[in-house]
């Protein structure tokens, strides 16, 4: 098992940049794929962005291509999420989470079994 901590959330204005950080214990990190979701207020849980195992796959929902970017540090077994260009549509509790399947980094959120509590991200117009 992996056990997943979130961090670096918090109040950003509109246009600002902030980096959330997952670091993880538990089994050896670089055997996970790992993905960023977020679930706004009423909301569906939604898909941010995920990364293969060695971070040779990288995918990005289409509404912050160009804007975030995943990255990982299998040394010291975290994960990040550099976030750029923010808007008010980006407020949410941001998860990352965790997925031992080889392959594809998934969209979907079943395939992934190990979830952080999650770090809130507002951003004000």
């Amino acid at each position: 098992q992996v056990q997943l901590v979130e961090s670096g959330g918090g109040l950003v204005q509109a246009g600002g940049s902030l980096r959330l950080s997952c670091a993880a214990s538990g089994r050896t990190f670089s055997t996970y794929a790992l993905a960023w979701f977020h679930r706004a207020p009423g909301k569906e849980r939604e898909f941010v962005a995920a990364i293969s195992r060695l971070g040779g796959h990288i995918v990005y929902a289409s509404s912050v291509q160009g804007r975030f970017t995943i990255s990982r540090d299998n040394a010291k077994n975290t994960v990040y999420l550099q976030m750029s260009s923010l808007k008010p549509e980006d407020t949410a509790v941001y998860h990352c989470a965790a997925d031992d399947r080889i392959g594809r980094p998934s969209r979907l959120a079943d395939d992934y079994d190990y979830w952080g509590q999650g770090t809130q991200i507002t951003v004000a117009s």
